[in-house]
């Protein structure tokens, strides 16, 4: 008798072992050794390289690159969702001055509000404060999340996370080396820390032990936007902006990943770029005192270029002030503008009478 109820207990003992989930730890065998976003299955589920400068917006830019990755996983189409960046720093309440947004703020904000597309907020890379608001009816144009949460610093939860919710937003300190960055496995070489920063953790090696990060400074910066960041707890954030780690993953995307407006891109005059006559230059004139570093500088007359969808016509403006209507495409523009400083914000509209915007402060020289 006494043996069979040693035997029973032994059982039921193994029956509960098998039966309990096993933690991230003892699971962490069953990861592969490498994973990315830009590669499942041999496709690429994230959206073109952005530059958020020179506006502090690293926390939006960041999560709407989760955001626009989920939404082409989950939908299986790469159709390149563009979301308000802008909209959501400003809206979930950034400012220039106070140098960014809480990202519990913006995280709030996709559950109870949700992001609109960036034709109803467009980046105008200001380097100050400024009125605006986006288009009438954006809140009909949001992607929404059910939830946010936290997740452990340690690479085993981290990994996990990434495979199972998406893309990651991570806060993780500048050193002063990392502006030099310009490909392979970024390991610190000083401990000089200038600031921080919060990116979208697209994937893992562990052959190469780094993480692959998706950056919002732009294409021209390191390996085309991207860095792979080596595996140093000490780039991690922790408690940033107060919570409980640095790493934030969303979950139960859902909304208006496609909604039936037109859509409109100002293709010239470019960011960061300069137009003498019309021919296009690296930027030239920088540093000028209370003019933005984005600004293209102007000499002589420029084509004003655009690529447009669902779109009948559109209005150029130059500071606030209609200056032509073309219901034609290609759409342009050739534009004389005075010297100095000038906004040049262009006006979609679609059969039903929907808009969309997109703008760029622009500096003429001569």
């Amino acid at each position: 008798m006494k043996k069979i109820i040693i035997t029973l207990l032994i059982l039921i003992t193994f029956i509960i072992n098998i039966s309990l989930p096993l933690p991230i730890a003892q699971e962490s065998n069953n990861l592969p050794s490498s994973f990315s976003w830009r590669n499942i299955n041999g496709v690429d589920y994230t959206t073109p390289m952005k530059d958020q400068s020179p506006a502090p917006t690293c926390e939006a830019y960041a999560l709407c690159a989760a955001l626009e990755t989920i939404i082409q996983y989950e939908t299986g189409e790469l159709f390149q969702p563009d979301l308000s960046e802008t909209h959501l720093y400003f809206y979930a309440g950034g400012t220039y001055e106070q140098g960014g947004v809480n990202v519990h703020d913006a995280a709030d904000y996709l559950v109870e509000h949700g992001v609109p597309d960036e034709g109803c907020y467009p980046d105008p890379h200001r380097p100050f404060d400024y009125p605006y608001t986006s288009v009438e009816g954006w809140e009909n144009r949001t992607v929404k999340i059910t939830e946010w949460g936290w997740v452990p610093h340690d690479q085993e939860s981290i990994k996990e996370a990434l495979i199972t919710y998406g893309p990651l937003t991570i806060c993780i300190y500048v050193y002063d080396d990392m502006y030099d960055y310009n490909g392979g496995i970024y390991q610190r070489s000083t401990d000089e820390i200038v600031g921080g920063h919060l990116v979208a953790l697209m994937g893992y090696n562990d052959t190469t032990q780094s993480w692959l990060v998706k950056n919002s400074w732009g294409s021209q910066w390191g390996d085309d936007g991207w860095f792979h960041m080596g595996y140093d707890p000490e780039m991690f954030i922790d408690g940033c902006y107060g919570g409980d780690t640095g790493i934030i993953y969303v979950d139960g995307v859902y909304g208006n990943y496609k909604p039936e407006v037109p859509k409109i891109t100002i293709q010239q005059p470019m960011i960061f770029h300069s137009y003498i006559f019309n021919f296009e230059f690296p930027q030239i004139v920088r540093g000028i005192p209370g003019i933005q570093k984005a600004a293209p500088r102007i000499i002589g007359p420029i084509d004003i270029t655009v690529t447009a969808e669902n779109t009948e016509k559109i209005e150029f403006y130059v500071d606030d002030e209609l200056k032509i209507t073309d219901e034609s495409a290609p759409f342009e523009w050739k534009a004389t503008l005075p010297k100095g400083l000038h906004t040049i914000e262009l006006i979609a509209y679609d059969a039903d009478g929907d808009i969309s915007k997109d703008i760029v402060d622009v500096f003429v020289i001569l």
